[in-house]
């Protein structure tokens, strides 16, 4: 009776755990980018790399500055595993602990981009071979191959042991998994063999892949997968593009790979994450990476002192905030100054620091960290200097950092989860850069300057920008879309850029768009193929420019920079309005820049590279036409301005200055408060920022 009595008791009791157990698990809010607390602001802290033990010190610096987040374990593999299945907690264990008593977040990262001695001696053929056949050899960071089925056995159990060791630590918040991966140019026999594979999925049969690449060309016609030779002296533009896309996805698999290793572990409050390195990249796919994240991370540098304008923060933030179409993490950025030499030491002007950092935030940032706390003493990185110098005691930047810390802990709730309503899209195609980076037009311009030129155009316009990508179906909710050359798509994808044209939407395209197919192969209709009814033109000629070319009459006032360059496509107008003519005796005879009225809606067409500011005036008329100019395109020249809502649904305005000299302008939008001085703004109200200042208005 008393053996049934216990066996009950205990029955009862194991319910009654796993009940409470469920509650507790329901009471907690899985994580959410848009639904954070607080604005996060922090550094990577690596207290292995300092030159004597102080973190009691370092954890009492961070928590007067007010930091309260630090990214830590990411790289020092050979710490936690020092040797072949021995595994190391407690020098990792007293940094955590240290951080939770001081109430700082705790980031936790995979060590797996930077492997351990031990490894590279026993397995010295899990580095990466590339095309040339050269190594990268021990010494170099982000230097295995991804597919190698050794290195990815010790990358699992690392990982494992790591996840399963803080899954419960509640000062851990979320986890990193490697560091700005790429797969690095990899071609080692592995990859090559998987390659195969990979092109048996995506074209069933080497009948396909003939047609697609045209192998009959040359004689490289294949029969059988068994003949599809070494990627090495292949110059097909379709199959070079067919690698780099596959070199896309192996990086791609490996991060979702431990994506889903550590999503066995992680509580439903903690994240997983991973830091894109200044996307866009074209060696990552970054669209398709996202999907394998809680919240998408971006490490953004950039120009500092008079190189500083916002520009460099913004567009990585914009692109990584499109993604997901939501919040996003700043991991790494500028601390003092940056490089792997001593040649670019320029360090923030005064309150370029702080104003950096409410540029994260008002692109959507919910976290800005510092690469990093401390600068190091030893290694290729000593001139990528942390918050604190090399004498590793409070500093300007400290000061600035602490400054800064302690406005977010007062307003942090109030920005936090800010989301910008944007009405203008850049369509991105990585495939249309890598197509072109084949066979490229000229030495000094390419897809990847056209595009940061379209979108500071639109920066300096002050017009808030989201990225879409060719995968992207909802494109109506924009009334304008700006697109560099799209010279790989598909039919699909062009006649959907016709259709949103039809239904009212307005298109800036560029010149080379719709060449190829999304093989890269060259189409055989008439330029630009799908789009000559939506463009209300053709052409069958082009032509390199070796000098520069003005257009008649200054159409866009473009001035001293009326000017066009590197490439022309010799335009015959269908419908298409003429808006500019090149100045030249044959040239002259073709417009540069087009406009068609199809549908509700509007496509202009360049023809050719503009030079900056004719590329600003062009956007500028098309931003008239859809209706998007205003107050804001009456600024100051270096005052930028951000809008959005903050999680209360109010609407907020960035104001930043981005120049040393006080600049004035009418506050055109509702009254509000000033959310950094505490004070009350009204409609047309005089404002006038300091140098390198801004102000932060939530609308009443």
């Amino acid at each position: 009776m008393k053996t049934l009595t216990r066996q009950l008791l205990c029955l009862f009791l194991t319910i009654f755990f796993i009940g409470v157990l469920s509650v507790l698990s329901q009471s907690t809010p899985p994580f959410a980018a848009d639904k954070m607390d607080t604005v996060l602001y922090g550094v990577a802290y690596y207290p292995e790399y300092m030159p004597y033990e102080r973190l009691d010190k370092d954890v009492e610096l961070m928590r007067g500055a007010g930091i309260n987040v630090v990214r830590i374990g990411e790289s020092s593999w050979g710490l936690w595993e020092p040797e072949d299945g021995r595994f190391e907690f407690a020098w990792m264990d007293r940094v955590v602990e240290r951080m939770q008593k001081a109430g700082i977040k705790v980031i936790m990262g995979t060590p797996t981009y930077s492997i351990p001695a031990w490894m590279y001696k026993r397995h010295p053929e899990i580095v990466v071979t590339r095309l040339d056949g050269k190594t990268i050899g021990y010494g170099l960071r982000q230097n295995a191959d991804l597919l190698n089925s050794t290195y990815r056995f010790y990358c699992e159990r690392v990982i494992r042991k790591i996840a399963e060791h803080y899954k419960d630590n509640p000062a851990v918040i979320g986890y990193q998994i490697d560091n700005e991966t790429s797969s690095a140019g990899a071609a080692n026999p592995d990859v090559q063999t998987e390659f195969v594979e990979y092109l048996k999925r995506k074209f069933k049969t080497v009948d396909a892949l003939n047609k697609e690449w045209g192998l009959n060309y040359w004689g490289q016609r294949l029969n059988d997968w068994t003949e599809v030779p070494p990627q090495e002296g292949i110059i097909n533009p379709g199959w070079k593009l067919e690698w780099e896309r596959y070199s896309q996805w192996l990086t791609t698999d490996f991060l979702a790979w431990q994506a889903s290793i550590v999503g066995q572990y992680r509580r439903p409050d903690q994240f997983i994450t991973h830091d894109l390195a200044g996307p866009p990249r074209p060696e990552v796919n970054e669209g398709e990476i996202s999907g394998a994240l809680d919240i998408v991370a971006v490490n953004p540098y950039h120009g500092a002192q008079d190189d500083f304008d916002g520009m460099g923060s913004s567009l990585p933030g914009d692109y990584t905030r499109s993604l997901k179409q939501t919040n996003y993490l700043v991991t790494e950025t500028n601390a003092q100054t940056i490089g792997w030499d001593s040649k670019t030491q320029y360090p923030p002007y005064d309150g370029q620091l702080r104003l950096d950092v409410y540029t994260h935030i008002s692109s959507g940032a919910n976290m800005v960290e510092y690469w990093h706390w401390h600068s190091i003493h030893y290694g290729q990185e000593t001139y990528w200097k942390g918050v604190l110098s090399h004498d590793l005691e409070p500093n300007r930047a400290y000061a600035e950092v602490s400054q800064t810390a302690h406005e977010l802990l007062r307003i942090g709730p109030r920005i936090v989860d800010f989301k910008p309503d944007n009405k203008v899209a850049i369509l991105y195609s990585n495939d249309s850069r890598q197509g072109i980076r084949f066979m490229p037009f000229s030495d000094h311009a390419d897809y990847n300057s056209v595009m940061w030129q379209m979108y500071g155009a639109l920066y300096r316009s002050n017009v808030g920008v989201d990225f879409v990508f060719p995968e992207n179906t909802a494109l109506s909710r924009y009334k304008l879309i700006v697109v560099p050359p799209l010279y790989v798509a598909s039919d699909e994808l062009l006649n959907r850029l016709a259709e949103y044209v039809r239904s009212g939407g307005n298109l800036v395209l560029s010149f080379k768009s719709g060449f190829t197919n999304e093989f890269d192969t060259v189409r055989w209709t008439m330029a630009p193929g799908p789009l000559r009814e939506a463009t209300g033109l053709h052409y069958q000629e082009f032509s390199d420019l070796k000098t520069p070319l003005a257009l008649k009459d200054d159409p866009f006032r473009a001035g001293a920079e009326n000017k066009v360059s590197d490439w022309v496509e010799f335009l015959v107008p269908d419908s298409a309005q003429s808006l500019a003519y090149y100045d030249h005796p044959f040239f002259g005879k073709y417009p540069a820049i087009t406009r068609n009225r199809f549908g509700k809606g509007t496509l202009t067409y360049l023809g050719t590279v503009l030079s900056d500011k004719l590329q600003e005036k062009v956007v500028l008329d098309a931003l008239q036409l859809a209706g998007m100019t205003g107050p804001d395109q009456m600024l100051p020249p270096n005052v930028r301005v951000k809008h959005g809502v903050n999680r209360s649904g109010k609407t907020i305005h960035y104001y930043l200055n981005y120049s040393g000299t006080a600049q004035t302008f009418s506050y055109p939008y509702a009254a509000g408060s000033d959310l950094l001085m505490q004070a009350a703004v009204e409609h047309a109200q005089p404002i006038t920022l300091r140098p390198w200042d801004l102000v932060i208005i939530e609308e009443k």
